[in-house]
């Protein structure tokens, strides 16, 4: 259940953080890869899940971030 909502948060959460999408996404893309070397990512399905949140997670914070710039 984590793994369809919590990469998805991260990206929202680290682009807020930084004010860009792709840095968040490249830290939340680095967080999991983390986790997959440590092995708490054990089956194909989780990484589909994972990736599956992370692109909709980027495509929220880029819709997020056109909004910011069009109201700046």
């Amino acid at each position: 259940m984590l793994a369809i909502l919590l990469p998805g948060l991260l990206v929202i959460l680290f682009t807020r953080v930084t004010y860009n999408h792709y840095v968040g996404l490249i830290l939340t893309v680095a967080l999991i890869a983390a986790s997959v070397y440590k092995g708490y990512t054990d089956s194909w399905l989780l990484m589909i899940a994972d990736a599956a949140s992370l692109t909709i997670g980027f495509w929220y914070s880029n819709l997020m971030m056109k909004k910011t710039k069009r109201s700046a």
